[in-house]
């Protein structure tokens, strides 16, 4: 069964073309028996006048292929095989700290090993949570214990749902975590679509059948259950070793197992940690804005004539300039026709963050437009880069007036230099509201020098992206952890055993399918640390 790759054709093309090229790749005619499926489409609009849908196809031929094209291969078999059984004899199960796509299939695959894990949750149960996450869009009532960043899912809840990755594992792992998705519900395109998303309202769902599995397996789920500790043993000859985790509440649960997916905002976490003596380091990440356009600008930008076809829905971008000051800015979680969030976590802050639903049907496009900064911008060690985006969040709630109302301005005003009085012809998502003002009050002066470089520059490559009404809402600040807590190969805490950091909020991830595939790593680690 051979997989043919990079057969393209029109956007248009009609029902039997596409059979017409898998025949032609092949070989054969049209009396030979054949049997196809996708494996994967995806499209190519660099032309914009001449679209190219690109297929990847599995066959089912009678008979051997045409030797030596290098776009005939074998299938990959992605079939996910478990490395180890949990022993009869379980002296003590593992806990997973934390609930979001890391924790999740760390929890799972644990499960399906028979380790029956317990997964601590500091947050709510995903529809609580929503709830909860809706009043502070809604209502400027934040909930700090259950919001866009805590909660059942992770901040992956409350995002544009993409999957896909770059990570060299997304093929096999993430093939494992495409498929627990459709399994829990998800849209069966995402085995197939070259950048899969799924949405906030089907990732509640998914969530919410994937933990019914974890539990039908024997794992547990303990909600509104904060880590406050864990107990590490200082054992002779300077080794040390988890002996048990101890909650908010009092309560000391005892294992020699904990798989740390806390995700990128739990910084009294980071700081308990930091205070046990965990090793951790700091590390790059970056901060800006939220930009919002009409998606119907950036469809005909990018697909000209074409734009609004069924195939291609709404368009996406990805931009890059280095500035004359030596900084990257780049756009970050771009949201298809969606909305922009507030995402903090802490009274007193305002954070932004991107969000689209399955349909990608909102009015406006909206992404980070990010400035990358490094820990030589705010030494004094791993816990540095959380006290720095605390500061920069603290300001971007002053200058929008409280009451989590965000700071925003129109790029216009921006390139300008001057505060902004009133929006134009592009109406700001963000809730619970925008004060339109100057965002130099909220970003650090190389970050407004770089993107004031790089508008002009995106404009020329997306006809528009600089339009004097396009709005820029601040700030984003929780684009990845501002610290690594160290691994060796074995996926244990460098200094701690039994401490597995995963995910992105220990520095090893960067979005849903990378911190889903992170996690099952490190969950495999863990059995295969208790079997030997």
């Amino acid at each position: 069964m051979p997989r043919l790759t990079e057969l393209r054709l029109p956007l248009d093309h009609d029902a039997a073309a596409l059979e017409d090229a898998i025949r032609a790749r092949l070989g054969l005619d049209e009396a030979a028996e054949l049997t196809w499926s996708v494996a994967r489409r995806g499209y190519d609009a660099r032309r914009r006048d001449a679209i190219q849908l690109i297929y990847s196809i599995d066959a089912t031929v009678p008979e051997a292929v045409p030797p030596g094209d290098r776009h005939i291969g074998p299938i990959p078999d992605t079939t996910y095989r478990s490395p180890a059984r949990a022993p009869a004899n379980l002296a003590s199960r593992p806990v997973v700290i934390g609930g979001g796509p890391c924790g999740l299939f760390a929890a799972l695959v644990l499960a399906e090993m028979g380790f029956r894990p317990l997964i601590l949750e500091r947050g709510k149960i995903v529809r609580e949570r929503t709830k909860d996450t809706w009043a502070l869009w809604r209502r400027g009532v934040l909930t700090p214990e259950s919001n866009a960043q805590f909660g059942e899912g992770g901040a992956g809840t409350f995002s544009d749902g993409k999957l896909y990755s770059g990570i060299k594992e997304a093929r096999d792992l993430g093939r494992k975590v495409l498929t627990e998705f459709v399994a829990a519900g998800g849209p069966e395109e995402i085995l197939w679509s070259a950048k899969p998303h799924i949405g906030t309202f089907r990732l509640v769902t998914i969530v919410e059948a994937i933990r019914a599995k974890i539990e039908a397996l024997g794992g547990e789920y303990r909600f509104e259950s904060k880590v406050s500790n864990i107990d590490i043993s200082e054992n002779p000859g300077g080794t040390r070793r988890v002996r048990a985790v101890e909650l908010e509440t009092g309560e000391t649960i005892a294992t020699d197992r904990v798989v740390l997916a806390i995700g990128h905002s739990a910084r009294e976490t980071f700081a308990m940690l930091h205070a046990r003596g965990v090793a951790m380091t700091p590390k790059p990440f970056s901060i800006g804005v939220r930009i919002e356009h009409p998606q119907a600008l950036i469809d005909k930008a990018r697909f000209g004539r074409f734009a609004g076809h069924p195939l291609l829905g709404a368009a996406d971008y990805k931009l890059v300039h280095h500035a004359k000051n030596g900084r990257s800015v780049y756009s970050f979680c771009m949201c298809p026709g969606g909305r922009v969030v507030a995402a903090t976590s802490e009274p007193g802050r305002v954070v932004t963050n991107g969000m689209s639903q399955y349909s990608r049907a909102e009015f406006n496009a909206n992404a980070g437009l990010v400035v990358g900064i490094s820990p030589e911008d705010y030494p004094g060690g791993a816990m540095a880069g959380m006290d720095f985006q605390r500061h920069w969040e603290a300001l971007a709630f002053a200058a929008g007036g409280g009451d989590y109302v965000a700071p925003g301005q129109r790029v216009e005003d921006f390139l300008g230099g001057r505060a902004s009085t009133a929006i134009g012809s592009v109406t700001p998502s963000y809730k619970p509201g925008v004060h339109m003002t100057d965002l130099a009050a909220c970003l650090p002066d190389y970050a407004i020098e770089a993107i004031r470089e790089a508008l002009p520059v995106f404009d020329r490559r997306i006809a528009g992206f600089a339009m004097p009404d396009a709005v820029m809402t601040g700030v984003e600040t929780r684009t990845s952890s501002p610290l690594r807590i160290s691994r060796g190969p074995d996926f244990q805490s460098l200094n701690t055993m039994g401490l597995f950091p995963a995910g992105e909020g220990a520095g090893y991830a960067g979005g849903i399918l990378s911190a889903g595939v992170d996690g099952i790593k490190v969950g495999e680690a863990v059995a295969l640390s208790i079997v030997g």
